[in-house]
């Protein structure tokens, strides 16, 4: 699951990232809100976690544009300011969820599983003319009914949640192995399971939906 934080106090987003990617999550980091909003404009994510106080951009104003775009990614403010109004203002500003500074970061992962748990993004997916149900388990491509194992549903999932992105080795290890964690395997292992995942989705020369980006990672969708 990929999430954005946009945070300008370092002492703070580095120990936060840290902690995220231990969780298994894949975490994008700015520090102001211009590059924030961008990114949440043009990228799929998961989850926002906004510090209210940015430069060019406060969280609040990211916030109120992506909502009048239609965006319904959820939003986790991180903020010192602690008022009435203030809490109401960000809830207004279609915000989900109020973490108020100084927090504990167990607290903080606390309510970042609760709106993960919320996300309408991953029940069900469609690339081109590939779908995943991820709640029933089931993968289909032009009617037919595909069988996958946990870790290639889990391994469709990112790719289709990330369509048109070049994903790199490190993230779909962090995807696959840190959240459980198991030791982190070998390329060759990687390597072993996209040849699989392929084999299954693209039958009697279907369009290819993963494409090596050689020495980087992986993309998936359809060629541009």
């Amino acid at each position: 699951m990929r999430i954005l934080l946009v945070d300008d106090e370092i002492e703070l987003t580095d120990p936060l990232r840290h902690i995220l990617l231990r969780e298994g999550y894949t975490v994008d980091v700015t520090d102001n809100g211009l590059a924030g909003l961008t990114l949440a404009q043009t990228q799929e994510y998961e989850l926002l976690i906004l510090d209210w106080m940015l430069p060019h951009h406060s969280g609040l104003e990211i916030c109120q544009s992506l909502r009048a775009q239609g965006k319904v990614t959820p939003v986790l403010f991180l903020t010192a300011k602690d008022t009435l109004n203030d809490r109401v203002s960000g809830l207004d500003a279609g915000a989900d969820d109020y973490l108020i500074k100084p927090f504990e970061l167990g607290e903080l992962l606390a309510r970042v599983r609760a709106l993960l748990r919320r996300s309408p993004v991953l029940s069900r997916l469609k690339v081109a003319d590939l779908e995943l149900d991820n709640e029933n388990q089931l993968v289909y491509r032009q009617g037919r009914v595909i069988q996958l194992s946990e870790k290639e549903i889990s391994l469709l999932s990112l790719f289709m949640q990330h369509p048109g992105q070049l994903l790199t080795h490190e993230q779909i290890y962090q995807h696959l192995w840190s959240a459980t964690g198991a030791e982190v395997p070998s390329s060759n292992v990687v390597a072993a399971l996209i040849r699989l995942l392929r084999r299954k989705i693209e039958l009697n020369k279907q369009t290819p939906l993963i494409h090596t980006v050689y020495g980087k990672g992986y993309r998936f969708g359809e060629a541009q």
